[in-house]
């Protein structure tokens, strides 16, 4: 054998760089490497940065500053599957951090993210890459970005992973996404249902719990519902429940279940299987109160569609519902009472509850927690709607103290609810003394005042349910009421409009209410409100009439119509046509302006200025009034023409007693007698009138320190004497309108023919009585040359002094007349009743006491010509 030869080792190319070992102790060093093109230094750099990572939130920051993330971002799209892998988990464990999320969005990585979760990578990568995705959902942009790069469908295939921390991260990355609407659209597409269910399976608990919420939000959509049932997920919902050990996942199933039960068919389905049985007897046995809690609240989720009311009843949730109501655990109290509130839409659920659930629910309202409290009280404002044996049992558990401590709470639903219970009580009267006897208008001040208009709204109601006797509208009064309920009315909510309206419209049933609304201004904005043909409301009309009628001067200025109902007293006053929107101004100062060319204002008033008329009882009382009426020459001659007209002084009619009916015949006798005198003496009488006008005392005259008194009417006085003695006590009512008819013309100038109507020198007359008194305020009786709305107003206020029904009606050009209503006995009703009244006109003018039918051509010429 030859001897062996020693092979020489050839040296390395002297263009090749020896291999060098490296031991690194700081990041920034390792995060250079990153740029490195060699596979093994970046699968070693990418190894220890990953460890760094894992070590805290401090060293991701520390990264972040490094600026390593733009360098890893360029790896997830490497070719080396180890250089791409180790990437992505770090970017799994750098994504919990809230800078390098943002960063990563602006870097618009997702797109590389997701695809690593392609079905050919390694687990690894795919756990990695999901719970970067799981990480970047919390955020909204988050959620656009990985729903916009088609993320939803490879995380639905990944649920079905053998890996479970695959499965966690897919399943909580989807529970993140479909908190969004968009994604949850998307997502039924994808039929989510199965795979999810199948994750109730796992063993691990925080997969199942995750599976659980996620179904919870999409079990709010009817396709994901019906989905879940033709899945059979309602057993495994069922079998979870049944299952003790799995008691941390009650509260979430149940959440679901509450879901599922909105729907009929999953209703009836539950009933037939048994498992609704089995969900309140559950519900009522468990001690543990969040899942008490969440099965009231899939109660009242279902019980607002009125068919599972019903099977609920069948079920006699009302049991499960009342046992509820005694735990110890404020949130289940809370709960009861919404379930219960909901229930309450059905009737026989209502009537249950008269007995077994309403005194507990009026115990919860003294509870110190103002949740509990509110939700009792919408439980009672329920219960109580259209019952008055339920509005009478809360009553009778003294309900009503609380419910008025309730209106001082600082919760709005809380106010909102108590109010609506004491309106429902105050239906009742005898609960709406008691309800009164606590000062309810006082506690109302605070919620009339609110900011939230749904308080608003509800206290006015209860005001114009309390409100309907006197001694409430004035406490309400009193206790500075009135006020915010008028504010109300500037409120651009319809309903507080409408309810405050409502309210208003109660309290001005009292003349002194009227009056002090008045003051505040609420005539003026329900006027305004009534302008408006989308803020005006059938109570704001109402209202707004109400109060007119307790002031007939603005009234009749306003509508040119007074009703019979409308019955004119002392300081009443016609201004004449006014448009709506325009103030009529108070008749004092109406008596201190400046003497004017316009229309005289005419002034009904038989008080007087010093001392009220005496009584007619006695002869001295009737010569001391005869003096106090009569200290002008005019009204002496006024009583002497009376008795010579038949109807005679105040002391003649002492004297000579008369029967009404007879003075009105002689009176028609002596009247021809006298006007045929009349004729002859024109020129005496036109003397006289001279020397009337001159007699008339100034108006305006006195200190303007003394209390102010109307203008008095001595001549008025002196009329409604002689109306209430002479045609007052006619029996037939048609025979009194036509003798109050004629004794008005008397006093007006008499009868005037129609083609004489022109000369007939009223304003002249009229013009020298405002020169005389010095104002443009004219007492009615002053007037003797009146034409036919001078007539009109005398008619009506004489008729309403003896209770002779007429209306007043304003015409066009100085024209006013009064309407009556008389039956015409010559026809006949039918079936034996009554004919409806027939309506006329009086004639004050042409044929004094002549009655005009309505509709008919002589009226028209009367009113109109």
């Amino acid at each position: 054998m030859g001897k062996k030869i020693k092979k020489e080792v050839e040296p390395p190319p002297k263009d090749v760089f020896d291999p060098l070992t490296i031991e690194s102790k700081k990041a920034a060093t390792v995060v250079l490497m990153l740029n490195s093109p060699e596979e093994e230094i970046l699968a070693k750099a990418c190894e220890a940065i990953y460890k760094f990572a894992l070590k805290g939130e401090e060293n991701k920051a520390t990264l972040l500053e490094l600026g390593a993330v733009e360098p890893l971002t360029k790896l997830l799209n490497h070719e080396d599957k180890i250089v791409r892998r180790n990437a992505t988990m770090i970017f799994g464990i750098l994504a919990s951090n809230s800078d390098v999320k943002k960063l990563l969005r602006e870097l618009e990585v997702m797109n590389s993210v997701i695809a690593q979760l392609a079905p050919e990578e390694e687990v690894v990568i795919h756990e990695f890459a999901s719970l970067c995705l799981a990480n970047m959902s919390v955020e909204y942009t988050g959620k656009v970005q990985i729903f916009e790069h088609g993320g939803l469908e490879p995380l639905i295939r990944l649920l079905s992973s053998p890996d479970p921390d695959v499965k966690k991260n897919s399943i909580e990355c989807i529970y993140n996404l479909v908190q969004d609407f968009q994604c949850r659209t998307t997502l039924q597409e994808l039929n989510p249902i199965p795979p999810i269910l199948e994750l109730l399976k796992s063993e691990y608990p925080i997969i199942q719990l995750l599976a659980l919420k996620t179904l919870g939000i999409l079990t709010c959509d009817k396709e994901s519902r019906t989905m879940l049932k033709d899945n059979q997920g309602l057993d495994q919902l069922t079998k979870i429940l049944e299952t003790k050990e799995l008691n941390d996942l009650h509260v979430e199933a149940l959440a679901v279940i509450a879901n599922c039960l909105e729907d009929m068919d999953t209703m009836v389905l539950m009933q037939q299987t048994g498992g609704l049985k089995k969900l309140l007897s559950f519900t009522e046995n468990s001690t543990i109160p969040d899942i008490q809690k969440n099965a009231a609240k899939a109660i009242t989720k279902a019980a607002y569609d009125p068919e599972n009311r019903k099977v609920f009843h069948e079920q006699e949730v009302e049991k499960c519902l009342v046992a509820l109501l005694g735990s110890d655990n404020d949130g289940t109290k809370i709960a009861a009472s919404q379930a219960i509130s909901a229930m309450s839409e059905n009737s026989s659920s209502k009537d249950f509850f008269n007995t077994q659930g309403i005194p507990q629910i009026v115990q919860l309202l003294k509870s110190d927690n103002e949740e509990v409290r509110e939700a009792a009280a919408l439980a009672l404002a329920n219960l109580t709607t259209s019952s008055s044996a339920n509005a009478n049992a809360a009553a009778e558990a003294d309900a009503i103290d609380p419910l008025i401590n309730i209106l001082s709470s600082k919760r709005d639903g809380a106010i909102a609810n108590a109010a609506t219970v004491l309106t429902n009580m105050a239906i009742q009267e005898p609960l709406r003394t008691i309800i009164q006897s606590h000062e309810v208008m006082r506690a109302l001040l605070g919620p009339l005042r609110s900011t939230n208009t749904v308080v608003q709204s509800k206290a006015a109601l209860t005001v114009a349910s309390t409100a309907c006797d006197v001694e409430a509208r004035n406490e309400l009064r009193s206790c500075g009421g009135l006020e915010p309920l008028v504010e109300l009315l500037h409120s651009k909510n319809d309903e507080v409009r409408r309810h405050a309206s409502w309210a208003l419209m109660v309290c001005a049933s009292d003349e002194l209410m009227a009056v002090e609304l008045c003051r505040l201004g609420a005539l003026d904005i329900l006027e305004e409100i009534n302008m408006s043909v989308s803020r005006k409301n059938k109570f704001s009309e109402t209202a707004y009439n109400k109060l007119l009628n307790n002031n007939l001067s603005l009234k009749y200025s306003q509508t040119g119509y007074l009703s019979s109902s409308n019955i004119i007293s002392d300081g009443f006053y016609d201004y004449g046509r006014i448009n709506p929107g325009t103030k009529l101004l108070p008749l004092k100062e109406l008596c201190l302006q400046e003497l004017n060319d316009q229309r005289a204002i005419l002034l009904v008033n038989s008080k007087s200025d010093t001392s009220p008329p005496p009584s007619m009882e006695d002869k001295s009382s009737d010569v001391g009034y005869g003096r106090s009426i009569s200290s002008s020459s005019s009204l002496r001659r006024a009583s002497k023409e009376k008795s010579t007209a038949g109807f005679g002084s105040p002391t003649e009619e002492k004297s000579e007693p008369t029967s009404g009916r007879n003075t009105v015949l002689s009176r028609g006798a002596t009247k021809e007698k006298g006007s045929r005198k009349g004729r002859g003496k024109k020129e005496e009488e036109k003397v006289k009138e001279e020397e009337e006008v001159l007699a008339v005392p100034k108006l305006t005259e006195g200190s303007p320190d003394k209390e102010w008194y109307p203008p008095p009417d001595p001549e008025f006085c002196v009329y409604v004497y002689e109306v209430t003695k002479s045609i007052l006590p006619i029996i037939n009512i048609k025979d009194q309108i036509e003798a109050l008819a004629k004794y008005v013309a008397d006093k007006m100038g008499g009868r005037i023919p129609k083609e004489k109507l022109s000369d007939f020198s009223w304003e002249l007359h009229i013009s020298e009585l405002k020169f005389q008194l010095k104002s443009n305020v004219v007492p009615i009786g002053y007037i003797k040359k009146g034409i036919f709305y001078h007539r009109a107003l005398l008619f009506k206020a004489l008729a309403d002094r003896i209770g002779v029904g007429c209306c007043l009606v304003r015409g066009e050009y100085s024209r006013a007349w009064n309407e009556v209503k008389l039956l015409n006995e010559s026809r006949k009703g039918i079936m034996g009743r009554l004919p409806p009244p027939e309506e006329y006109i009086v004639d004050l003018m042409f044929h004094p006491g002549a009655l005009l039918k309505l509709r008919s051509r002589e009226a028209d010429l009367y009113r109109f010509l």
